[in-house]
């Protein structure tokens, strides 16, 4: 993975294969950010219009290179955009530096090392532009073969403006490593291909993590499901000839007074089940166990913290396969809480994987539960591919989630829980059916998750079927393919317990 170093050098004097500079949009033109100050002094004070001349408005997502003159150590000066010029006494937006960051480390793919002079006014600028940096960098390429030519990620980041020494910057730094480091594994684990990764396997990735960041994991396998009576998460995987798992992982702080479960959908692939899903729509399918990568990410990043606060992750594993020995639909199952449901859709799977994993974490009774999957397709419809949906049965939490993804530069909405579309589940056969209105379809799923959450316990569930996998273009820090969102939501959130702010 990439490097980020904190550098005292200054941008002209530091040996690099590029200096990257920001650039705003100005009024009049571009504006050259703060932190390039050498490096435009080295251009006579004119980076801006050679910037202009070459068709740089300083719009986010902009990337535009300039040949280094006289006076500077690298060879070459990459300016990116970072969006308006901030308003008198404000600062740049994080999530401009963040993408600006992201930008420049997409671009400078082969590089070995990059001088970043962003505009750094805080800490939190500085885990911004190194959490960018680092995401942007991410590439995937275990199943391709590798040539001479090939070029690698940016190798190193040095993020001048910093302080190397002030314990602030430095722990930033640390903070900005873990996470990315942790969203960048979650991003390999939704890239990798179905018959490489079923259940088992991320079971196994889970368990290494677990003894190499001290954390306790518990893997149950179809037998000890079976035993324990998971009929949701047996009901999915039971058409596969690779059979299910529930991974419970355990971070625990001796000093913690808080608890948080995290609940992650992991159908490694989903065919759709008897309810086989129409061609052109199961290529992508190997991405339907991003919620369960997000859930485990963020419990491993929790620990690589040491974050004051006790935080569970279920991963609720499963493949959803058609053969002789899948759950029909029709079929009813009995479910770990007690209760039993009427499947009339197979390909509305993730709600009965979660269902179970939901009701085994509240006999936990942790302060809050969040669960997060890849759920509905109706969520895309409502939200697009950018932005996840939250549901809760506490309002207040709802809105302490929506501003949390807000802060780290996750697109949310808060979404309702109607009450009379619960009707619609209502079954003459079973206590609940799986399915219920098309329309409202996503809410329809959250108040099917509801129904398995303990009483009295604060929970909330994140929709994440358009953000979690990106089939278009990179963009900022987004690569192409599995994303990591939530994850830095779900890590902020721990944080804010672990500091005594939850609500």
């Amino acid at each position: 993975m990439t490097a980020l170093t904190l550098s005292t050098a200054g941008a002209a004097t530091l040996r690099a294969d590029v200096v990257v500079v920001g650039v705003a949009k100005g009024a009049k033109g571009p504006v050259v950010a703060p932190g390039a100050e050498a490096v435009d002094k080295a251009f006579d004070g004119k980076l801006a219009a050679v910037l202009e001349t070459l068709g740089a408005t300083g719009g986010e997502g902009e990337a535009t290179k300039v040949p280094a003159p006289a006076g500077l150590k690298a060879p070459l000066v990459l300016a990116v955009g970072l969006g308006a010029v901030p308003g008198k006494d404000e600062e740049y937006d994080e999530e401009a530096l963040r993408r600006a960051a992201g930008v420049a480390a997409r671009t400078l793919v082969g590089a070995k090392k990059a001088a970043f002079a962003l505009p750094v006014g805080s800490a939190e600028d500085v885990q911004a532009i190194g959490e960018g940096a680092l995401l942007g960098s991410y590439t995937f390429t275990a199943f391709q073969s590798v040539g001479k030519d090939d070029k690698g990620p940016l190798g190193e980041v040095a993020l001048l403006g910093a302080k190397p020494r002030d314990k602030a910057h430095k722990a930033a730094a640390e903070r900005a490593v873990a996470v990315a480091e942790e969203i960048n594994r979650a991003r390999d684990l939704v890239n990798t291909p179905p018959n490489e990764l079923n259940p088992a396997a991320f079971a196994a990735v889970a368990t290494a993590a677990g003894k190499e960041h001290g954390i306790k994991v518990q893997v149950l396998d179809e037998k000890a499901l079976a035993k324990g009576g998971f009929g949701g998460i047996l009901g999915v995987g039971v058409g596969s000839e690779a059979p299910p798992r529930l991974v419970k992982l355990s971070y625990t702080h001796a000093k913690a007074e808080k608890s948080l479960a995290f609940v992650g959908k992991g159908i490694t692939y989903d065919s759709g089940g008897i309810s086989l899903k129409p061609a052109g729509h199961n290529e992508t399918m190997k991405c339907d166990m991003a919620g369960a990568a997000a859930v485990f990410a963020a419990v491993v990043t929790a620990a690589r913290l040491g974050l004051q606060v006790n935080v569970t992750g279920w991963l609720a594993l499963a493949e959803n396969m058609p053969s002789g020995s899948a759950t029909r639909p029709g079929d009813v199952l009995n479910m770990y809480s007690g209760k039993t449901v009427e499947v009339l859709n197979t390909d509305a799977e993730g709600r009965l994987v979660l269902a179970d994993a939901l009701a085994k974490a509240s006999e936990e009774a942790p302060d809050a539960i969040v669960d997060v999957a890849t759920l509905t397709g109706a969520m895309m419809m409502a939200l697009g591919n950018r932005t996840f949906g939250i549901m809760s049965n506490d309002d207040a939490f709802r809105t302490e989630l929506h501003e949390i993804s807000e802060e780290v530069g996750e697109p949310s909405w808060p979404m309702p829980l109607p009450a009379h579309l619960r009707k619609a589940m209502d079954s003459p056969t079973a206590d609940i059916a799986n399915m219920g209105e098309r329309m409202g379809g996503g809410l329809v799923a959250g108040l099917f998750l509801k129904e398995f959450v303990g009483e009295g316990i604060t929970w909330a569930h994140l929709d994440i079927a358009g953000p979690a996998f990106n089939e278009a273009a990179p963009f900022g820090y987004t690569p192409k393919g599995g994303t990591g969102s939530a994850i830095r939501t779900l890590v902020r959130l721990a944080e804010r317990t672990a500091e005594g702010d939850l609500g």
